[in-house]
């Protein structure tokens, strides 16, 4: 197949496009400078010149909570842009098969835990990310509207949270795992004898490597059209993908530090926001079709700290 990943730049895509050349796809991407998902007269053009079979619709704005609380109408708008552009224009060129990825964050901040599929819209958001949440049901939504009404074959996987090699580690705007790697790093380096951490350390979060998330994407892209119609329902379509274990934010900083070497005190500031207390993916209904992730977080925090290492050893030469 000739497959369009959009967003081959980010972590998730990154991987999803690797994965999909050692299995023989011809991958076909664009870089922002050379196609803005936003602009739907560029889209439109893509579309109409690029011939693909298929879509992996991987591109978003992301961060973590600051960032969401300091650019909410940059992440409700620039996401929103991106998946009605490429879904629609993909529809209209005649790609039939198309997979669209979410986030967790979809779920009501006070929802049974683990998340089952059926929690969508049955509550509240949590109001640090809802722009970005909203974005990506309507993500959803889309997807399960081209299919009810022009028959497509359009498919979204919700991961839980995510990191490995190609995380963005930007000091304001990285998610947890990127930022703690970053801060004990740098306090190893600066031999620093404390390490504060946002919140109060009890909020449970549960990570799934990136090489699992694009394994398991490309295991629901591939699955025969009988076989996902069977597990899924028209309106409640998507499907979670997490590893199936969680950890509270404080465990997972005493292990960032024993990775990292650092020795000192962690403290954790309990004037700044927690976020949702606890996210953890049901992920049942992916196993029951035959998928299970591989890479212990142990390991894969290890792997994604060597990886940093090399980008910053590449970035001084």
């Amino acid at each position: 197949m000739r497959i369009f990943v959009a967003g081959h730049r980010g972590m998730v895509g990154g991987a999803i496009a690797r994965k999909l050349a050692t299995r023989g796809a011809e991958v076909v991407t664009r870089t922002r400078a050379e196609l803005d998902l936003t602009d739907q007269q560029a889209v439109r053009g893509f579309f109409a010149e690029a011939g693909v079979d298929g879509v992996v619709l991987a591109a978003a704005k992301v961060g973590g909570i600051h960032a969401n609380n300091t650019y909410p109408a940059d992440f409700i708008y620039e996401n929103l842009m991106i998946e009605c552009n490429v879904i629609h224009q993909a529809f209209a060129s005649g790609v039939r098969r198309l997979l669209f990825l979410g986030s967790s964050c979809i779920y009501p901040r006070a929802v049974a835990q683990p998340m089952r599929e059926d929690a969508l819209l049955t509550g509240v958001l949590e109001p640090t990310n809802e722009p970005y949440a909203v974005a990506k049901i309507a993500g959803i939504k889309l997807c399960e509207s081209y299919n009810r009404q022009h028959g497509t074959d359009y498919r979204s996987v919700m991961p839980t949270n995510l990191y490995g090699p190609g995380d963005n580690f930007h000091p304001e705007n990285s998610h947890v795992m990127p930022a703690l790697i970053r801060r004990f790093h740098e306090a190893v380096q600066s031999s620093a004898d404390q390490v504060v951490i946002w919140g109060t350390g009890t909020p449970k979060r549960e990570f799934l490597h990136v090489d699992d998330m694009a394994e398991a994407s490309l295991f629901v892209f591939d699955l025969d059209k009988a076989t996902y119609d069977a597990n899924t329902e028209p309106m409640l379509s998507h499907i979670n993908v997490g590893y199936g274990e969680d950890v509270t934010i404080g465990e997972l900083a005493h292990l960032v530090a024993q990775v990292t070497g650092f020795g000192g005190e962690i403290v954790f500031d309990t004037s700044k926001p927690d976020g949702t207390m606890r996210k953890l993916m049901d992920s049942s209904r992916l196993g029951a079709m035959g998928f299970k992730p591989s890479v212990a977080l142990a390991d894969g925090v290890r792997e994604t700290y060597q990886w940093f290492l090399e980008q910053h050893s590449v970035a001084e030469r």
